[in-house]
């Protein structure tokens, strides 16, 4: 019997998981890709002996990576070496205060003594978060519930209301935590999500646990290692990637999609597609859609987008870890210039990755190689911001970071690259130059994201951070197995079910 033919739209991680889990079912995958490398928004940049992860740069969840290759007789470890950092990440305030965060108890209780905080209350804390871990797993993870209809029928009705509906994240977090550093810290795990603590919902504490319990891990040689490794494996599986093939076109008929367009004006049919490319792109630029049915999608609101600056040093900094951050002096007021305001604040927290504190080979010998992300809103059409702006923005965030502690910042740095909003646009399609895909928000959406399959074409399914689970890396890569799993009990389903 001749095998379905699946066409996957875009190589980033979800659209890689969909592909090799189809594959792994007996259907012929094709890829088509428009940038000249897979990984999608897990990118690399090397220049001048630097070595930057211009996306994520935290492996969280390895367990659902190494499925993959479990599912084919083989062993993660054998393509991407990983290791466990320590500490998770280092904390900087203004105030002067540093806080490591750290999964060994005894180790967490002495930071949180640092700012006055009861490690008793750390501890309550991060069991509220592990039960609402195992409880948001169960469902909305392993089993891919999609709606909140989906949500009641996953959970007994008892079970829904153990998360927390009626607090938000930050609601969560202030019942435990009494300092503002440490509630501080732990409503900056939003951060996985490009989201607000205090817009969404508290069922999103269940993130530190994906650290504290299953640890937090870095690729050696850099991040990008984990594309390097699944696409070695898809060549395994005879998967075909074609890369440079932009897709600038999907055929329909009725209710059923035909196919795509390149760039180069072919035709490809496939029994089934899958997009990588986000829902509403998808819908508005691929298969043109009505602005009245664009109009349905609108709570699937983006997540912020944010300033991706990669600063080469002739110095190191020896204060940093690893994974650092340095907080607004007003977490609050921070949250709510970015998500509600939709301004650039004044005063960002910032993400600064030192990778060279655990491999030497990333930068030359003596040097760093730093990685800063502040947070921002996603881009307004009605109210645009020029890359004028944004390289103000910048300067504003180099001025914080010498202001705390990096002293001479802008003297010792040999090589920049600098990414905005519109430069995210533009190389992933992303919606409004999103970095997260559909923003968690307790009134907008309930965390939930657009459907893995298309409520308007059967045979058109969705991967990546703008359908559900939502975005991060291990969240796409569970996505898109779940995906596959969709698509076989769609496509295998009895004639006339």
């Amino acid at each position: 019997m001749e095998r379905r033919q699946v066409i996957v739209i875009g190589s980033g991680l979800g659209g890689i998981s969909a592909a090799i889990s189809l594959a792994q079912e007996g259907y012929a995958v094709t890829v088509h890709e428009k940038n000249a490398q897979i990984g999608g928004k897990l990118n690399v940049l090397k220049e001048r002996g630097y070595s930057f992860d211009l996306g994520p740069s935290i492996l969280t969840l390895p367990h659902l990576f190494a499925r993959l290759f479990e599912r084919s007789g083989k062993r993660m470890n054998d393509y991407i070496p990983i290791r466990a950092l320590r500490p998770h990440w280092r904390n900087f305030f203004e105030d002067g205060k540093v806080v490591d965060l750290h999964p060994d108890p005894e180790r967490m209780a002495e930071e949180a003594r640092k700012v006055g905080e009861d490690p008793a209350n750390v501890q309550r804390f991060l069991q509220y978060s592990a039960e609402l871990y195992d409880l948001v797993n169960a469902g909305y993870f392993e089993q891919g519930t999609d709606t909140f209809g989906d949500a009641v029928k996953a959970y007994a009705l008892g079970k829904i209301f153990r998360f927390d509906l009626f607090r938000t994240m930050h609601g969560g977090v202030a019942r435990f935590l009494k300092t503002r550093h440490l509630q501080d810290v732990f409503d900056y795990f939003i951060k996985y999500v490009g989201s607000s603590a205090y817009h969404a919902p508290a069922l999103l504490n269940c993130l530190p646990t994906i650290q504290f319990h299953y640890d937090l891990w870095y690729v050696d040689g850099g991040l990008y290692g984990i594309a390097l490794g699944l696409r070695r494996l898809m060549e395994e599986l005879g998967i075909v990637v074609h890369l440079g093939s932009e897709v600038t076109e999907v055929r329909k008929t009725g209710d059923r999609v035909l196919g795509i367009v390149t760039r180069d004006g072919q035709f490809h049919a496939a029994d089934i597609l899958v997009s990588n490319m986000e829902v509403i792109p998808a819908y508005e630029k691929l298969l043109r859609e009505e602005p009245s049915f664009l109009r349905t999608l609108e709570k699937f609101e983006p997540a912020c987008s944010g300033l991706v600056l990669e600063l080469g040093l002739d110095c190191q900094y020896p204060q940093l870890a690893h994974h650092n951050f340095f907080f607004s002096a007003n977490q609050k007021e921070h949250f709510h210039t970015v998500f509600r305001k939709r301004q650039l604040p004044p005063d960002p927290t910032i993400y600064l990755v030192a990778a060279s504190r655990t491999d030497p080979t990333v930068a030359p010998a003596g040097c760093d190689c730093l990685k800063i992300l502040p947070h921002i809103p996603y881009i307004d059409d009605d109210r645009p911001l020029g890359r004028d702006d944004y390289l103000a923005f910048k300067e504003r965030v180099v001025d914080k970071l010498e202001r705390m502690g990096l002293r001479d910042l802008r003297k010792h740095v040999v090589f920049e690259h600098c990414w905005t909003p519109l430069d995210i646009r533009e190389q992933y399609f992303s919606n409004k130059g999103s970095i997260y895909g559909v923003v968690n928000d307790r009134f907008r959406n309930l965390a939930f994201k657009a459907p893995k399959q298309s409520t308007k074409y059967p045979n058109l399914f969705f991967v990546g951070g703008s359908v559900n689970p939502g975005g991060g890396m291990p969240m796409v890569i569970l996505c898109g197995q779940n995906v596959a799993k969709k698509v076989v009990a769609w496509d295998r389903r009895p004639a006339g079910g």
